[in-house]
């Protein structure tokens, strides 16, 4: 490995890393949805993995766009402020209807429940009518996301014609934000499991709806 190439992965590999830590969105609402929706863990990995994938190739098809057309990185500016804003104002609208709705559900001791008695006199209760919401919601809202750090990197070997630096740089890239949002948000999902909110289970739905209109918020007016 030359050491343009050592250099520019080890960028990639810093900025991708900072840039997740940084971006409550590629987390939080991984975290608040899977106690919601009472996601395993392996079902939180795959959607979570399927969702930074996604994220990080919309960015990839955009670069070899601009490859392909001789653009400079200045151009993807504008359009990454409208697919910020875009994901932005659809977590937002997302995470308020979800938030209404989940204040719903609580008020009726969210969701129906009725309770069977058992021969020991155990008595049962189940959950009627919960509603399951697709995880393709989220994965479009999190691929419009634009994944701005990812440009510059990606379009400085791409000039220069190294189209091997390129790969390598972009699988480092993409690798480490999955990675780093995988850990992040299977050892918050563990943590929450081995915490006892059984009184707090009714608001589950409402807290993911607050989660996302929060982090919607974060992305339009504080830049995240």
């Amino acid at each position: 490995m030359s050491e343009e190439m050592s250099v520019l992965a080890l960028s990639a590999a810093a900025i991708a890393f900072f840039h997740t830590l940084l971006g409550p969105d590629h987390y939080l609402p991984f975290i608040a949805m899977a106690r919601a929706q009472g996601w395993s863990l392996a079902r939180t990995a795959t959607i979570t993995t399927l969702c930074g994938a996604g994220h990080i190739l919309s960015s990839v098809l955009l670069g070899a766009v601009g490859i392909a057309l001789g653009l400079a990185a200045s151009f993807f500016e504008p359009l990454d402020e409208i697919r910020g804003s875009l994901a932005a104002w659809a977590f937002m609208s997302f995470g308020l209807v979800y938030l209404a709705w989940g204040l719903r559900q609580a008020r009726k001791n969210s969701p129906h429940s009725h309770a069977h008695p058992h021969l020991d006199g155990h008595v049962h209760v189940h959950e009627d009518g919960a509603t399951r919401l697709p995880p393709w919601v989220v994965f479009v809202i999190f691929a419009l996301g634009p994944c701005e750090p990812m440009i510059p990197v990606v379009m400085y070997p791409a000039v220069k014609g190294n189209y091997l630096t390129l790969l390598v740089v972009t699988a480092i890239f993409g690798a480490v934000t999955i990675t780093s949002m995988l850990a992040v948000v299977l050892g918050a999902s563990l943590g929450l499991k081995s915490i006892p909110l059984r009184s707090w289970d009714r608001y589950s739905h409402a807290l993911a709806g607050a989660t996302l209109l929060l982090c919607g918020a974060a992305m339009q007016f504080l830049g995240f």
